[in-house]
């Protein structure tokens, strides 16, 4: 062992003795003779001193810079008095320098690691094996394997199955784009990467294997964002016998028992459940972050016989709302800042964001002022400061168009609204939603979409799911945190005539459906159990919990936003050899004539 201790571990129950450590150095200083190295490693930092009387080691201490590799001979002593860090775990000690070796020398490094100048993201990803040295980002990476393992030993307590299933699969072009990898032993055929194991885990319940869980690579080719990665981490989870309730109630005691054991954060002991015609009506989203008081009002039967079109089209419209969105202590708000909120609601479709201030709320219409008030009734007027209980000070903000328009644009800035005034309250609100609708039409395609996958099952029959398809619900769950969503899972359809019945309303004939889910379709005839599950986003999970940004910083190894490595320089052209083996052959563009 060419160490007998990790720097961080060295305390003061350690003191007298002769320890050896090995690790990089943080930093090198040099006061009056006496040089003080830094020695990092992954469990923290620790101060040794090298007095010159050691010349040997003294002389090698001269030579060193910032990130070399060494390892060393200290005795562990107590830090003078006055010179305890107590923001250091081995801040109480330090080590006598006795020996010294340069085990490597590092160049100057493009990412400082012992200060905090920021760096660009390219340059972060390009050097991550640098970049994850900074102790920030080794202590996300080791949130993240307690998160793995506490989850672990949770679903191996309660006799879950850690499960593999495989990564060369089947394309089912039923969600986001796969990736493809094109066989080179089955000619002009290509297998997918998974964009989740959810039908292998499906089997597995068929198999008998009764309670399956995998922390899982997944891979999606779709546009990305701050919490989204071409591939990323499941905790993927099912389980046979039983139902929502049960499984929610289960799947609630791991995410709180992950909290208290590795943050010290005791979450409620029962989440709260909403429906999701609730968290859209008043939220806007499916993903209400419930630490925001702000809540939609809807004031659509109040604006339907007023002259203003752009408040009565929508109101008397089957898919428009009017909804508003009172603010309380805005008023204050300037023309820039409503010009600011205008624009970032356009993002989401919204044409305009029409405002009411509450400037004295006791002398009436008169203690009002917007540039809508000249097209409404003072009655209308004085119903809707009823409605939304707007009191002086505040301001109420509108929404007028097609009921997803409105929800996105004034849930999203509800969101932004409730970050910029200082409005969150607590720390932690997580919330199920439930009763999600089993489809949406899609007016493009004129069909049905499933909500969640195509193996949800409904809540009611299949009768009357194919009588009423547009009312029905879905035996689906969300777990929500702080207004991301965490973790989904349903019921899945166990039957064969159901998932037939489903598939048939998506737009695939048996033909169809048999080509692309023969196998499962197959394997339901064979006495296949009720079963659930479940699968939490990790990243998602472990970003919130470290308080990153975005999961990029929780990520050992990310893609950048356009799906590319850095580091690496993936994705790459490969050889012509390469290709005409695989039977592929590259089409070069077009190219474009100048005019």
């Amino acid at each position: 062992m060419m160490r007998s201790h990790y720097c961080g571990d060295i305390n003061e129950n350690h003191l007298g003795q002769e320890v050896e450590i090995c690790g990089w150095v943080h930093r090198r200083r040099d006061h009056g003779g006496v040089i003080f190295i830094d020695l990092r490693d992954r469990e923290g930092i620790v101060q040794v001193v090298f007095d010159p009387d050691r010349a040997d080691s003294f002389a090698i201490a001269e030579s060193v810079r910032g990130e070399y590799v060494l390892k060393l001979k200290g005795r562990v002593r107590p830090r003078p008095e006055g010179t305890i860090n107590p923001k250091m775990k081995t801040g109480k000690v330090e080590l006598l320098g006795l020996e010294l070796e340069i085990l490597n020398r590092s160049e100057t490094t493009p990412i400082q690691v012992d200060g905090d100048i920021e760096v660009n993201e390219e340059t972060r990803l390009r050097y991550r094996y640098i970049d994850l040295r900074r102790p920030e980002m080794l202590e996300k990476i080791r949130l993240r394997r307690d998160v793995t393992l506490n989850l672990r030993r949770f679903l191996e307590d309660e006799g879950f199955y850690e499960i593999e299933t495989p990564f060369l699969t089947k394309a089912t072009p039923e969600g986001a784009r796969d990736y493809l990898v094109p066989s080179r032993t089955h000619e002009n055929s290509f297998f997918a990467l998974p964009q989740s194991p959810q039908l292998f885990k499906q089997l597995l319940m068929i198999a008998g294997m009764d309670r399956y869980y995998q922390v899982v690579r997944c891979f999606r080719d779709e546009d990305l964002r701050a919490d989204r990665q071409p591939e990323f981490t499941q905790l993927d989870i099912e389980t046979s016998f039983m139902d929502e309730g049960e499984i929610m109630g289960l799947m609630e005691g791991m995410v709180r028992r992950l909290f208290n054991e590795v943050i010290n954060v005791k979450l409620p002991e029962q989440f709260p459940q909403m429906t999701y015609e609730k968290a859209m009506d008043v939220y806007g989203t499916d993903r209400p972050d419930l630490r925001n008081p702000l809540v939609l009002t809807d004031v659509g039967d109040l604006m339907a016989a007023v002259e203003f079109k752009v408040f009565s089209g929508p109101a008397n419209s089957d898919d428009g709302r009017v909804a508003a969105l009172r603010v309380p202590g805005a008023s204050s708000l300037s023309r820039k800042d409503i010009d600011g909120y205008t624009k970032f609601v356009s993002i989401y479709g919204a044409k305009g964001l029409a405002y009411i201030k509450v400037n004295d709320r006791a002398a009436g219409i008169e203690g009002l002022q917007s540039p809508i008030l000249k097209f409404l009734p003072d009655d209308v007027v004085e119903n809707i400061m009823d409605r939304t209980g707007a009191q002086t000070g505040d301001i109420v903000f509108f929404g007028a168009d097609k009921t997803k328009v409105v929800n996105e644009a004034l849930g999203a800035l509800r969101d932004k609204i409730g970050q910029d005034q200082g409005l969150l309250e607590g720390d932690w609100k997580p919330v199920w939603v439930v009763d999600f609708p089993m489809f949406d039409w899609d007016e493009k395609s004129s069909r049905w979409n499933a909500i969640h996958h195509p193996f949800t099952a409904p809540s009611c029959d299949a009768d009357e799911l194919k009588a009423n398809t547009g009312k029905a619900l879905s035996r689906a769950y969300d777990l929500v945190l702080n207004g991301t969503e965490v973790g989904g899972g349903s019921i899945r359809i166990h039957k064969t005539d159901m998932q037939q019945v489903v598939f048939d309303l998506l737009g695939m004939d048996a033909e169809e459906s048999q080509e692309k889910f023969g196998f499962l379709l197959d394997a339901l005839k064979y006495g296949c159990p009720p079963h659930g599950g479940m699968a939490f986003g990790l990243d998602r999970l472990v970003m919130l919990m470290s308080g990153a940004s975005t999961i990029r910083d929780v990520m050992a190894f990310p893609k950048t936003q356009t799906a590319a490595c850095p580091l690496t320089s993936a994705p790459a052209m490969v050889s012509d050899a390469q290709l005409k083996e695989l039977g592929i052959r590259l089409r070069k563009p077009p190219v474009l004539e100048a005019e």
